[in-house]
């Protein structure tokens, strides 16, 4: 099913989630959706990474283990990052950013 699609197809969708990412990060107040934020990031490198390695070499399988390498460091994240947001709900009570800046006093 792979092969009658084109490279440039799962260029043009990474880039539209690299984008889609990029743009809730920057605009978003809330820690969980830029949370998600960076999850489709990291998503959309591995589109690349996997499509890229399907095309340019297929009897390799490196891209594949760079998505996995990813996924990995991005699972460990999120453990991160959400108890770092719970931590900061329950002192705060909310998750909005402009109020994080309260706890450096």
């Amino acid at each position: 099913m792979i092969e009658g699609i084109q490279l440039e197809f799962f260029l043009v969708l990474g880039t539209l989630v690299f984008f889609i990412g990029i743009y809730g990060f920057l605009t978003r107040k809330n820690l969980i959706t830029m949370l998600m934020s960076a999850e489709l990031i990291l998503n959309a490198v591995n589109i690349n990474f996997v499509a890229f390695n399907k095309y340019l070499y297929p009897e390799n399988l490196e891209g594949q283990f760079f998505a996995l390498f990813i996924i990995a460091i991005a699972a460990t994240e999120v453990a991160v990052a959400v108890s770092i947001i719970i931590s900061l709900y329950r002192k705060i009570k909310s998750i909005d950013v402009e109020k994080v800046n309260e706890l450096k006093y």
